[in-house]
């Protein structure tokens, strides 16, 4: 068994009534993907940032890098590759698209949601007045909906 089919295995097993009666399937597996790649993001950037880059500034001699920074840089290519992974294998197994074709498509996806944060977050606090930490939670929401169609109709969409 493929450990792809055993972690859909795994999310299947607490998709009951409640869940069934709001959520698609493929949504419920994209949700528990996104939140186990979210989980995994926050534990390497605290490992990182904590024992590998030790919370020092680091001097590229061009530029000096500040940890927090200097932390997301090694963590964003780890989280990256397994939340393409989790949704190609796991969440969007229908797909019928190439995984190079579909790494390029996810590489924009993950660019358009950055974007989308950034226009967010501008707009919310600059614009409308509102708060950092509610805008970022409306950022959020608005992001993952967007990621969520963007992996299903372009990223990972199924053959015509």
């Amino acid at each position: 068994m493929r450990v792809a089919d055993t972690i859909g295995r795994f999310i299947d097993f607490f998709y009951f009534k409640p869940f069934q009666k709001i959520f698609s399937r493929e949504i419920f597996r994209y949700a528990a993907c996104g939140g186990t790649n979210m989980v995994l993001d926050l534990v390497w950037y605290f490992v990182i940032y904590h024992f590998v880059v030790a919370e020092r500034y680091i001097d590229l001699g061009f530029v000096v890098m500040s940890p927090h920074v200097a932390s997301l840089i090694v963590v964003f290519p780890i989280t990256f590759f397994t939340g393409f992974w989790l949704n190609r294998n796991v969440a969007f197994q229908a797909t019928q698209l190439g995984s190079v074709h579909q790494l390029w498509r996810y590489a924009l996806s993950v660019v358009g949601s950055l974007l989308l944060n950034y226009v967010c977050l501008k707009f919310f606090v600059e614009v409308c007045g509102i708060w950092p930490t509610p805008a970022k939670a409306v950022t959020t929401a608005v992001s993952v909906v967007y990621s969520y169609l963007a992996g299903r109709y372009f990223t990972f969409r199924k053959s015509a």
